[in-house]
């Protein structure tokens, strides 16, 4: 059923609907892929987020009005469910893939989006909307479905965290 819903919703894309949207993932892409980064901390898993989010933006595309927050969300929900799956959809395996290197996000140290990195999955998700996205509070509380004073106590936690993870303190006190 949910397929055939699918098929039914990309009938009525029309093609202006439809060079709308690849105009939109043109432009906001690289964008979203930052985001998509510092959620997960692994360009290969954020290239896979965005991928999904964008599919699942595709069919819904014709209601959308607000097309960047509306991605924005579904990255957030798609990466909430990631993490709280326990099968990770890979394997661990003894060959290494190539590696792929590429500059930090936004021009940031590295140690610091490093340390971020190590934050639990739901603090992350709130200092990237909170300080990378710059949302207010009300704002990352609508897109993770929680309180605003979960939003805070969770970047509360996050800061105190960030404030005594070594790594940040020695770049602090170079």
């Amino acid at each position: 059923m949910r397929h055939y819903r699918q098929q039914a919703s990309r009938r009525h894309l029309t093609l202006a609907d439809r060079a709308i949207f690849h105009d939109f993932v043109a432009t906001r892409s690289d964008r979203l892929l930052r985001t998509a980064y510092l959620l997960t901390h692994d360009w290969g898993v954020a290239e896979d987020l965005l991928q999904e989010s964008l599919a699942k933006a595709w069919f819904a595309w014709p209601g959308i009005d607000e097309p960047e927050a509306y991605v924005r969300r579904v990255l957030v929900t798609t990466y909430t469910s990631w993490w709280r799956r326990k099968w990770r959809r890979e394997l661990p395996s003894d060959d290494l893939p190539h590696a792929v290197a590429h500059d930090p996000p936004g021009g940031e140290r590295e140690e610091l989006w490093q340390a971020v990195g190590r934050l639990p999955a739901r603090q992350r998700a709130v200092v990237v909307l909170r300080f990378y996205e710059d949302l207010p509070v009300a704002e990352v509380a609508g897109l993770l479905g929680c309180q605003e004073g979960t939003v805070k106590s969770q970047c509360a936690k996050a800061l105190a965290k960030l404030r005594v993870d070594e790594s940040i303190v020695k770049e602090l006190h170079r």
